[in-house]
């Protein structure tokens, strides 16, 4: 029975990677890819010229197919259909088996290896993190790669407890809200929209600790003053915005070479109300298409920059008896677990379509293949089709 089962879930992660990519290819003139094509050498070879750096976006909080990439949910996201997919290597088939909670998803992306500690635990990961790796064999110092959170519970992601690796080794991390309300001085009553933190579990408030981003850093980091950030953060709609407003200054005045960046407003499904759900996804579309403008506006990143954006996973499938449909992601359905990713920029393919499966943890080791680190301990393997 459970290899049966094992099977179905195959069929069915196939079946959804198939559609989708059926769907793009007549939605954007993109080709279809095979394990044969490469980037182009010339690509490559300006590249090298440069400092190479490389960005995450994670497409944070769990969106379905029939609200995104299906017929039925490009309205709602114009920017990376018609603006990223064209630019971009895709791949339709992104499949997560590890714990579907924020957290130790995102680190599981993080170190290439399917964490399983508790999501709502206020420790650090258990394995490397790709931030320790990059500085270790690189030579790095940690001004050179940043973490900007979602929510609390994010605030120890920048680093692990592994042993040879561990505290002062990995990211600082920036957390916006708690620089928000560090802000306010105890008035958040202008910003509460902005504030909103774990909407699975609101009573959940970690202790913070580890590697935080203190307030006094303000102005010495990103150049601001705690006026002007107060006042620019009243004119935002949500957190993920305040986020992207953090990391324009971070690149701005920091310039690191790896940058990771975890959204969250799609999350606001747990709420129940599929208004917000929708309007959380064609947010989160919107500033993926700001960013990636952003991205060839500024000296330090245009033409050497590679962007990643690729969802942690999915949410429940309506026909599935044991879930919430768009609401959670409490299954394991293979909804739930099958994702895409794509890459776009500097050294990448454009224009591509590859279908074949992957594991979220591939994307370690395929960003130490391309910045020249080893992830020894990440279990994933790198995609061929990026080096």
């Amino acid at each position: 029975m459970v290899q049966a089962g094992l099977s179905t879930s195959r069929e069915f992660a196939r079946h959804l990677s198939c559609s989708r990519r059926d769907f793009l290819r007549s939605a954007t003139g993109v080709t279809l890819g095979s394990a044969l094509m490469c980037a182009s050498p010339f690509v490559r070879g300006v590249v090298a010229g440069k400092k190479r750096k490389i960005i995450v976006v994670t497409f944070g909080g769990g969106a379905r197919d029939q609200e995104t990439f299906a017929p039925e949910g490009q309205e709602n996201i114009p920017h990376l259909l018609h603006e990223l997919i064209p630019q971009s290597s895709f791949f339709t088939q992104m499949v997560n088996q590890g714990i579907l909670g924020h957290y130790v998803a995102t680190a599981s992306l993080a170190t290439g290896v399917y964490e399983t500690f508790n999501n709502f635990a206020a420790i650090p990961p258990e394995h490397p993190t790709i931030f320790e790796y990059f500085r270790k064999d690189l030579k790095r110092p940690s001004s050179d790669t940043w973490v900007v959170a979602p929510s609390n519970g994010f605030n120890r992601i920048g680093e692990s407890d592994y042993s040879s690796y561990g505290p002062g080794t990995g990211a600082r991390v920036i957390l916006p809200k708690h620089l928000l309300t560090a802000a306010m001085s105890g008035t958040t009553t202008d910003y509460e929209h902005l504030l909103r933190d774990n909407y699975e579990t609101p009573l959940y408030a970690p202790r913070l600790g580890g590697n935080e981003f203190e307030l006094q850093q303000l102005e010495t980091i990103l150049k601001l003053s705690v006026d002007d950030f107060k006042t620019h953060a009243k004119t935002l709609s949500s957190p993920d915005e305040l986020s992207m407003y953090v990391v324009r200054q971070l690149m701005r005045q920091q310039a690191p070479s790896l940058l990771w960046i975890t959204m969250h407003d799609i999350d606001v499904a747990h709420a129940g109300a599929y208004s917000l759900y929708i309007e959380g996804i064609r947010r989160t579309d919107r500033l993926c298409g700001e960013f990636w403008k952003l991205i060839q506006s500024e000296p330090e990143y245009m033409g050497n920059t590679t962007l990643f954006i690729l969802p942690d996973f999915g949410r429940d499938s309506d026909g599935d008896a044991g879930g919430n449909g768009f609401q959670h992601h409490r299954t394991g359905d293979p909804a739930s677990r099958t994702t895409w990713m794509m890459a776009l920029g500097s050294g990448v393919r454009e224009g591509v379509i590859y279908d074949h499966p992957m594991q979220s943890t591939d994307l370690v080791p395929t960003l130490g293949a391309m910045m020249g680190f080893s992830p020894s301990l990440s279990q994933g393997r790198p995609v061929q089709e990026l080096l």
